[in-house]
């Protein structure tokens, strides 16, 4: 489980075919190296991955197939900018939102526009997920906790304050880069029970 609070942002070393199947995406991670072992859980982009190898601040992940096809990660280039966050403790603050690290899909930014000291920042909404997007709902873009602040009909809005955009990857997007998105736990949970059959 995270929260979507980005511990650092670290620039991509290498994306490599690995022997199996999949991929093997190293980071260069001064901060979360510390203290992080091989087998441990680190979301990336807010996708979660599990440490097969650590040398020095060298931090690397195994990608399969299925995160390669449903995240932004294997289109990742040496020295871009990823997101990272490591496991929430139990006895951690959550500071965001439940995040699991579970991508539901990727889309579009449509625009990255500054207004007076902060950015709005408009994302594409794929139809089969719109129903997720409520007013001040909660959204995992990149893996960072964020507040909906307009849904429109094929988009919504977020709002990003100055020290977001200076120490996240967002300072390097442009239109079409894509975003990895994960909706909310809580209401995937809710879709469930409401469809769910009542039974005695």
């Amino acid at each position: 489980m995270f929260t979507g609070l980005v511990e650092e942002t670290a620039p991509v070393l290498a994306v490599k075919p690995a022997s199996h199947e999949g991929a093997l995406l190293s980071v260069e991670a001064p901060f979360v190296a510390q203290g992080t072992r091989v087998g441990d859980s680190v979301a990336v982009n807010g996708c979660c991955l599990t440490v097969v190898t650590l040398e020095g601040n060298a931090i690397t992940f195994d990608l399969l197939n299925e995160t390669l096809a449903r995240t932004n990660l294997g289109a990742q280039k040496p020295g871009s900018l990823v997101h990272l966050e490591r496991a929430l403790p139990a006895n951690g603050r959550l500071g965001g939102h439940f995040v699991q690290g579970h991508i539901d899909c990727t889309v579009p930014l449509v625009s990255l526009e500054a207004v007076g000291r902060d950015y709005r920042m408009e994302v594409a909404l794929p139809s089969n997920f719109a129903h997720y997007v409520v007013y001040k709902g909660s959204i995992a873009i990149n893996g960072i906790s964020l507040t909906v602040a307009e849904v429109l009909e094929r988009s919504f809005v977020v709002w990003i304050i100055p020290h977001t955009y200076a120490v996240t990857n967002i300072r390097t997007l442009k239109p079409g880069d894509a975003l990895n998105i994960e909706f909310d736990l809580l209401a995937k949970y809710m879709e469930k029970l409401v469809k769910a059959p009542v039974t005695c």
